[in-house]
């Protein structure tokens, strides 16, 4: 099978099987969004959910958020992972907001990069979500899974997201990022994946290995 023809055969099945997958984020506009996703960084959704409804009726917007005292944001963030270190950036991320960009979130990945807390993978999480980008972020899910089913063998995530859409269709990519991570997540973990369970498995290079071994 030739790359272009597995790349096709899974997204087929993606398209088939999982018409709809979306982000399991709790959010209701771009600051909210990108807030969440600055707090879901080695941290689960389902955590970060926990924790944004009080953070959001406290903080609604960039302003608020980028003037409430530092030890009040940790006190709504504490049981997410590294909590310091997020608090900061998310002070810091509303006051550039605030200044720059008039508290509105920045529909490019360039622009998005430029403020505190946000690298590449945030970025294009945001941009693909909100502002419809034909982008792929990339995280230990999808990094994982590409590796898994022989869509790349790119040694770093940017080396991935380069493979990924440079083989699917800047229509698909949006949905792709969600069609990789949630089964990352669910079906084909880290450890012991659901390899009986899978759809995928035909299609495989993971499995057929391991199937010959």
């Amino acid at each position: 099978m030739t790359k272009v023809q597995r790349y096709d055969a899974i997204v087929d099945w993606f398209r088939t099987n999982v018409p709809v997958a979306q982000s399991e984020l709790n959010f209701s506009n771009p600051y909210e969004l990108i807030v969440s996703v600055v707090l879901s960084a080695q941290c689960t959704d389902k955590r970060v959910n926990m924790v944004t409804p009080d953070l959001f009726r406290a903080y609604p917007d960039a302003r608020s958020l980028g003037e409430a005292p530092l030890e009040d944001i940790l006190e709504h963030i504490r049981s997410v992972s590294y909590p310091n270190n997020k608090a900061r950036h998310l002070k810091a991320l509303g006051q550039k907001l605030t200044a720059d960009y008039g508290g509105v979130v920045p529909g490019t990945v360039e622009e998005l990069m430029t403020l505190p807390g946000v690298g590449r993978k945030t970025a294009n999480v945001v941009a693909s979500i909100v502002f419809d980008e034909p982008v792929i972020a990339v995280d230990t899910h999808v990094y994982r899974v590409s590796h898994r089913l022989g869509l790349s063998r790119g040694k770093t995530p940017y080396d991935v997201e380069m493979d990924l859409e440079k083989h699917i269709r800047p229509a698909d990519r949006p949905i792709a990022h969600h069609w990789l991570i949630l089964h990352g997540r669910y079906t084909c973990t880290a450890r012991s994946p659901k390899c009986s369970e899978c759809g995928l498995a035909g299609l495989c290079a993971y499995h057929s290995r391991h199937a010959e071994s």
